[in-house]
């Protein structure tokens, strides 16, 4: 065994190790045809300047995950790199008066040495950021293949505009109605944009969720409402006096019979049309063009409408039916008209009773009766009445027989809808990746060719926080295909974009032959487990999805889905506290912060360092607003790494919420110089003799059966069931068992050696300094990083013997071991022979024995 330092200072053992490692590139990944790959990712940060706690959690997870597989024999992928473009670069830009390639490398440099804090086993050789050319170069590329195979295509949409600055906002950016900025009311302006065709995928992209077993119910089922497959009938209504038509979706064919008017957005062509010789429509058009509705805010917004003056011809009847303006349509979505059955829809009968229109029941209350719609819809479903032939049938019997008659009249057809839309990915801002469209001088919209990429984006820009350097710019524009003038696209891509595909880029990222290299691709590829926040579930999740599936047409690789298992870790929360100055509150970092606690932990009193007595505002997730974020690195240079790791690991399981207490973190630390002061004690003893099952006690034989039966569950907690907390606990349970052993005689010494020697194999994954520098005071083989997970030793885990606790009239009376495989009449005659016992049964007569087998028997005595 080596020498040890006495004292644990993991300050100066962090550094030792992580030199170490990169003396020795540990963690660097090479493909291994003879070993079983195990590719482990956590999603990548975004260079804001400094880690949170929300960032230690989800590597630290990563990380754990990482090197238990490790120790397993898997050869391990874990890379890390930089989601680098975005808006907050551009509003840092603005607010530091620099430029956001600027800031966006310093951030990475800096949070780089945080990483490497931390001890996280990466392969920094892989390490890419999406704001280089060299990566964007090739999302570029896909996106003109995309195009040429028709996936890829151009629209006008409605998107948020600025009149006062000229430029468009996101929707964050929009504050009550007004730009951010300068407060000037926000217009809704229709512009061109470019859209990916994800609507293809959509069955795909919902069908696959089945293979998915790895991943949270939750989160599959948050996907499947996004994409929101329903069955339906596609219609076409003809407009009265004309030899116009449109067409209407819907999911309710049994209520067509009950359509009393049709109701279309405000950028319909009807409602257009009807606009043009009628100024208060006009009117209402651009009021309801210029407030912008989220689809969540539909249900309950204040339902607004106005007639158009035209009438559509129902498609069964022929009755002539108002076509209504409403606010609550959105061109978006579906055919930008519905059909109206207030009878039975709660917002059509609203709209009805307000504006006057015919409420017509079709579908019996489940009692046979006309239902009461006189207060409110009847929307369940039931047996027709009021409708003609159709009168008598169920839901699925209407919903057959109306479609069959509309596809004989050539007015419909069954149509399979989705509620998911194109993904647009056009973005008006400079910070990401140029989108490589040209257009020629007579107007031909077409791909830059491959020779030119990558289309790049300046970097030495001066930011005015208006516009976008490169809109502002006429000559970065100014290009030339086949010898003719042309212009370049200034709008850039959605960075959803760029995180779509990182992955698959870490399998190969010194790749310059394409964007992908399939064989290393197709060897790392799919990711075994993924690790990031459950708020990714329906935008970076899907879209990876589908890039993914794009990729694999592509033949770059061959697997139909990027993440085989997913991890979605909770928030952290800390207490937050403020003081009042002037009515206004002022927020106390909890760092800063001494209290004092009742019995129970609830803080009675709280005072910051200038002696303001506090008011507790509970537990919120950590925020800049509520001054309650800790800073990782200053609790690194307090505890240590490990000792942070181990907490965060610890107080929570992975996928709840953390609330961070400094008090735990001391908690931590005080386990691992416990564990520290264990192994150098027993290393002071000198040279352990090897262990000789066959010679233990019968106490030795319980401490080993504990640390085997402690390996399995920390095996399955952290391999299967990913409840770290759990582990540790195990683990802290049998240091404790260990603690109370005698270390007197050989075979107490060799089994103490083996006891430490696992606990140190199973805590690597989690303190790995810690556990590098006893696995070499132990005398382990090697590098603890090269060991083998320890393996439960089934035979060291049968019990020989059993306690069983005795009870007489249901209290515990004694204690008695007895042979594992002993009889129940053999427990009761050592139960009744046992003095302790004996003082409550002798003389009396027992009624009943009830007897739990190797765990409890009760006496009932008179």
């Amino acid at each position: 065994m080596s020498a040890m330092q006495e004292q644990y200072q993991p300050q100066i053992l962090e550094q030792d190790v992580q030199r170490h490692w990169e003396q020795r590139q540990t963690f660097k990944a090479v493909e291994k045809v003879d070993k079983e790959k195990f590719y482990c990712l956590s999603m990548f940060p975004y260079p804001s300047g400094r880690l949170h706690m929300g960032h230690v959690r989800n590597y630290t997870i990563g990380d754990v995950i990482s090197r238990y597989q490790r120790l397993n024999g898997k050869n391990v992928l874990q890379p890390i790199g930089w989601d680098a473009f975005g808006l907050p670069a551009e509003n840092a830009a603005i607010k530091n008066n620099t430029a956001p390639a600027k800031w966006t490398y310093e951030n990475i440099e800096y949070m780089k040495g945080q990483l490497k804090m931390l001890g996280l086993g990466y392969d920094w050789d892989r390490e890419l950021a999406t704001c280089t050319p060299d990566y964007y170069r090739w999302e570029q590329w896909f996106f003109t293949e995309l195009y040429k195979k028709g996936l890829v295509y151009k629209k006008t949409s409605s998107v948020n505009w600025c009149p006062n600055d000229q430029t468009v906002l996101a929707n964050e950016q929009v504050q009550d109605g007004c730009c951010w900025r300068c407060d000037t009311p926000v217009e809704q302006k229709e512009i061109p944009q470019w859209f990916i065709k994800i609507t293809a995928y959509a069955e795909e992209l919902l069908t696959d969720l089945d293979k998915l077993d790895g991943w949270p119910e939750m989160v599959k089922t948050m996907q499947r409402n996004w994409i929101g497959r329903s069955e339906g009938l596609t219609m076409t209504f003809a407009v009265d006096g004309s030899d116009q038509h449109f067409d209407i979706y819907t999911t309710r064919p049994d209520t067509l019979m009950g359509v009393t008017y049709v109701a279309v957005a405000a950028g319909h062509p009807l409602a257009r049309q009807a606009a043009e010789g009628n100024p208060a429509l006009a009117d209402f058009l651009d009021e309801c063009k210029n407030t912008k509705v989220a689809e969540a805010e539909l249900a309950t917004m204040e339902k607004k409408g106005m007639a158009t003056g035209l009438y559509a011809l129902h498609p069964i009847d022929g009755r002539r039916v108002p076509i209504m303006v409403a606010n609550f349509v959105l061109m978006d979505y579906g055919t930008g008209a519905v059909m109206a059955v207030p009878a039975h829809d709660q917002r059509d009968f609203e709209f009805a009773q307000k504006y006057g229109l015919e409420i017509r029941p079709v579908i019996l209350a489940a009692d046979g009766n006309e239902p009461d719609v006189s207060a409110a819809a009847h929307t369940d479903k039931g047996l027709l009445f009021n409708s003609g032939d159709f009168d008598g049938l169920d839901f699925q019997g209407a919903f057959d027989a109306i479609c069959a008659r509309l596809e004989a009249a050539g007015k419909g057809k069954r149509t399979v809808n989705y509620r998911l839309r194109d993904w647009g990915v056009s973005r008006q801002r400079y910070w990401g990746a140029p989108i490589p469209m040209l257009t020629t001088e007579d107007g031909t919209v077409v791909p830059a060719p491959a020779e030119q990429l990558p289309v790049i984006l300046p970097e030495d820009v001066v930011m005015d926080g208006v516009q976008s350097p490169i809109k502002a710019d006429p000559a970065w524009a100014k290009t030339q295909i086949d010898g003719q003038p042309a212009l370049r696209e200034t709008d850039t891509f959605d960075t959803f974009m760029e995180s779509s595909w990182y992955f698959a880029r870490y399998c190969c990222p010194d790749y310059q032959e394409g964007m992908l290299d399939p064989v290393r691709a197709n060897h790392w590829l799919p990711v075994d487990q993924y690790i990031g926040g459950i708020e990714h579930a329906c935008m970076h999740l899907l879209y990876a999805r589908f890039f993914h599936k794009l990729l694999r047409d592509a033949g770059m690789v061959n697997s139909d889905e990027p993440f085989t298992r997913l991890l979605c870790q909770g928030m952290v929360l800390a207490d937050a506290f403020y003081y009042t100055d002037n009515g206004a509150r002022v927020w106390v970092s909890p760092v800063d912060v001494k209290v004092e606690r009742d019995a129970k932990g609830a803080i009675i009193k709280a005072v910051d360092n200038e002696g303001h007595e506090l008011v507790h505002a509970g537990m919120t997730k950590m925020s800049k607003s509520k001054n309650n974020g800790i800073d990782p690195q200053l609790m690194v240079e307090r505890y240590g790494a490990d000792t942070v790791r181990l907490f965060m690991m610890f107080a929570s399981p992975a996928d709840m919420t953390l609330e961070w207490q400094e008090s735990g973190v001391e908690g931590a630390q005080r386990f691992l110089r416990r564990l520290w002061k264990a192994v150098a004690d027993h290393v002071a003893r000198g040279p352990v003799a090897p262990l000789d099952v066959a010679s233990l006690s019968n106490e030795q034989k319980a401490l080993r059966r504990e640390l085997h039966k402690t390996i399995a569950k920390v095996s399955d907690d952290i391999g299967r069931r990913q409840t770290f907390n759990t582990a540790i606990a195990a683990i802290m349970e049998l240091m404790n068992r260990l603690a109370k052993a005698p270390q007197e005689s050989d075979s107490d010494r060799a089994l103490t050696q083996e006891v430490l020697s696992q606990v140190v194999l199973m805590l690597y994954p989690i303190t790995p300094h810690t556990a590098f520098a006893l696995w070499q005071a132990l005398g382990g083989e090697g590098d603890v990083d090269e060991a083998q997970w320890p393996t439960a030793d089934a035979a060291a885990m049968v019990e020989d013997e059993k306690l069983i606790v005795v009870q007489v009239n249901g209290k515990v009376r004694g204690k008695i071991t007895v042979a594992a495989d002993a009889s129940e009449e053999a427990v009761k005659t050592l139960a009744f022979a046992d003095a302790s016992v004996a003082k409550f049964t002798d003389g009396k007569e027992v009624r009943k024995a009830i007897y739990v087998p190797g765990k409890l028997l009760n006496l009932v005595v008179a």
